[in-house]
């Protein structure tokens, strides 16, 4: 005797407030009883800290529980006998979080976890083992309309890179500097998770050769406690949009799709947060780089979506 879960949708991609239907596929060989059928429907998004930062927040560790806002049980049946061949149980409830609780966006990170899960057991006799079956489903959260309407009407994000715009750096250092700019636009700071970003870089002067000009897409995470948060940065991809000693003046394009697999909308709570950046890196033929931080916002549109689909 086998246990399967079957939703109705494909992707397994629902929204707030969607009803979630499918049907519990019992297979037997023979005719089978049993003690009941339960399905639990759970989400939680689960914390850790990295392991520097455990040394660090020893105590403040097992705090970090995890932040449950799905848990609903759903009684598929009483108990009774399934027939030879396939036995299917239908199922249906709304996607709703718990009181005082949030929908996140189903997120696998390092640090955060976000998860949504569907569970269900089949309680056997005493001489017969319970079966288990666990299936993920994917929750996306759709950015407020009136948001997305005016993060499209945005202006580019213009900006200049040259020795007086770096930080970080020891007064006495600068003076060791080559003479630089380097001019570029981002389309926008606050972009749709399923749409490319995209801009323009222009090395205006260089007074040493480049060897190479990259993007890097980080992640930054975070877990609150007590006393602030501890942070945590990981990258995500590094690409590459220009190779050897540019041309002064070209347009280089910047054309970045996000990962669907390890991006999604950023995401502010009490508990946690989970942010995004992008690291424009110009290496020197002498190996040292200039690098250059954008924090961006991402976030999920409904009609970009169908588009992308189409």
């Amino acid at each position: 005797m086998s246990i399967d879960i079957s939703l109705n949708r494909m992707d397994k991609v629902y929204k707030p407030g969607d009803k979630v239907s499918g049907a519990i596929v019992v297979t037997s060989q023979g005719s089978m009883s049993h003690n009941g059928i339960k399905l639990v429907v759970e989400g939680k998004a689960s914390l850790q800290l990295s392991a520097r930062s455990i040394g660090l927040f020893e105590a403040l560790y097992s705090s970090l529980k995890p932040v449950e806002n799905v848990k609903l049980e759903i009684e598929i049946s009483a108990g009774g006998k399934v027939p030879n061949g396939t036995t299917e149980f239908p199922f249906e409830f709304t996607l709703r979080p718990l009181k005082d609780q949030q929908l996140f966006e189903t997120y696998h990170g390092v640090y955060v976890n976000v998860q949504y899960m569907l569970t269900v057991d089949m309680l056997r006799g005493v001489l017969s083992k319970n079966l288990r079956k666990e299936k993920e489903f994917f929750v996306h959260i759709d950015a407020d309309p009136e948001y997305v309407k005016a993060e499209e009407k945005a202006k580019p994000f213009q900006f200049k890179i040259s020795p007086d715009s770096l930080q970080n750096v020891k007064e006495a250092s600068k003076r060791k500097i080559p003479d630089f700019l380097f001019e570029g636009h981002l389309s926008h700071t606050s972009c749709c998770v399923t749409m490319p970003m995209s801009g323009e870089l222009r090395v205006t002067r260089c007074a040493v050769d480049i060897k190479s000009i990259e993007l890097q897409l980080v992640r930054v995470e975070s877990c609150m406690y007590m006393e602030g948060e501890a942070r945590e940065a990981t990258e995500i991809q590094n690409i590459q949009i220009a190779d050897g000693n540019v041309v002064r003046g070209l347009a280089i394009p910047i054309y970045m799709i996000f990962p669907r697999l390890f991006t999604c909308s950023t995401m502010l709570s009490k508990q946690f947060k989970v942010e995004f950046e992008v690291n424009l890196i110009v290496l020197f033929s002498d190996n040292h780089m200039v690098t250059e931080n954008f924090p961006i916002k991402l976030y999920r549109s409904g009609m970009a979506d169908a588009w992308s689909d189409s």
